[in-house]
C-alpha cells in the first residue's frame, strides 16, 4: 500500500466577477506527516504563475465539510448542498475556492483508511522530528 494518497480535484474560484474560474488542484495526504493535507495549486491557476500550496489539519478539513472550521490562514465551511468553500487567507489578500464536497468526502476516506483518525501518532517519527527540529543535533 502506497504511503501518499493524491487526488485531483476542480476547484471553483471565488471572484467578484459572476462567472467562476474552474482550475485544477491537487489534495496530499502522506503517512510521514499523518495530521496534515497539502493543497496544491499549479503555477498556471496562481497570480504568481508559481505553484502554491497550502498546508492544513486533516481534522479542519474534515469538520469544515459540517459546519465552519478554521480561524487562522485557512477555514473552510460548507456551501450549500453539494459544495465546500477553503478560504486561503495571505497577506496578499484571501483566495476562496469551492470543491464538491464528495469529492472532499472521497479523499478523506482514503486518508482513513491509510491512517485512521485517532491514529496518527502511530504513524509519527519522533526521532526524525526531533532531529529535523533541532536542525539534525539530535
Amino acid at each position: 500500500m502506497s504511503s501518499v494518497i493524491e487526488q485531483s480535484v476542480q476547484a471553483r474560484m471565488v471572484a467578484s466577477a459572476p462567472r467562476m474560474e474552474t482550475l485544477p488542484a491537487t489534495l496530499h495526504y502522506d503517512l510521514g506527516d499523518p495530521f496534515a493535507v497539502r493543497m496544491v495549486f499549479p503555477a498556471p491557476a496562481t497570480l504568481e504563475g508559481a505553484e502554491v500550496s497550502w498546508e492544513f489539519s486533516r481534522d479542519l478539513l474534515a469538520s469544515g465539510i459540517d459546519a465552519p472550521a478554521g480561524l487562522g490562514d485557512v477555514r473552510v465551511r460548507p456551501f450549500g448542498y453539494d459544495r465546500t468553500v477553503l478560504e486561503f487567507h495571505a497577506l496578499e489578500g484571501i483566495a476562496m475556492v469551492h470543491v464538491r464536497t464528495s469529492e472532499l468526502r472521497r479523499f478523506l476516506k482514503r486518508a482513513e483508511e491509510l491512517v485512521p483518525v485517532g491514529g496518527e501518532d502511530r504513524f509519527m517519527d519522533l526521532d526524525r522530528d526531533l532531529a529535523e527540529l533541532l536542525g539534525g543535533a539530535a
